[in-house]
Parts: structure tokens; sequence; C-alpha cells
């Protein structure tokens, strides 16, 4: 199967579909939602990748791996994780890694790279 990648510029393409899997790129809250708190910025950033998902064949149901940054882990972990924990459907938990980071926008507080089956 030959690599599908949608939305690409020069530096990434927003997804990549190969062999049944759907890697995207780090996702950010959208731009009206990046003067909001991690909460708000954590389910902004969910939408996004629903849609991405969607457009890729798949959905929420089928990540396998999602590595989630926080420019402030002390300060917005607890309030990403609510939000993370109430959007995933029980039994469907990927095996998932929280990292600190600094993210190249002050306003940026979650971005989320995401790894799902077809």
């Amino acid at each position: 199967m030959a690599i599908q990648r949608l939305h690409t510029n020069h530096r990434m393409s927003q997804i990549v579909i190969h062999q049944n899997t759907v890697y995207l790129a780090g996702q950010v809250a959208a731009d009206d939602d990046l003067a909001k708190d991690a909460a708000e910025q954590t389910r902004s950033t969910l939408q996004e990748i629903e849609k991405l998902l969607a457009e890729a064949g798949t959905d929420k149901t089928n990540i396998l791996s999602v590595t989630i940054y926080l420019k402030d882990i002390d300060a917005d972990f607890e309030a990403m994780n609510s939000v993370w924990d109430q959007w995933l459907p029980a039994g469907t938990a990927p095996a998932r890694a929280t990292v600190e980071a600094k993210l190249c926008e002050p306003e940026i507080l979650v971005e989320m790279s995401v790894v799902a089956a077809l």
C-alpha cells in the first residue's frame, strides 16, 4: 500500500496513512480557542483530532497511542486529563504518554500527536 499524505506542506502532513495505520501530526486548539485555559484548549484540540480521524476513515475508538504535550504539566495536567477522560469512550483507552514540553507559541498549552488504526 502506498503512503497517503493529506494536508501536506513543506514541513509536515496533517494526516499520513500507511498499512492501515493513521498518523496525525501534532494538533493544537483552533485559533479561536488559544486564548482559553487548558481545559478549553484540550476540548478544541480533541475536536480537531476527531475531524482529521474522520477524514482518514477512522475514529477515536481506534486510537492506538497519543502523545500529549503540556506547556506546564503541574498547572495543566488535571484539566487536560479530566477532558480527555470524558472524551474517550470507556474501554477504548490507548497506550499514551504525557510529556511536558515548551510549545511553539505562548498561548498554546496543549498539543497532541495521535496514531490510530483504520
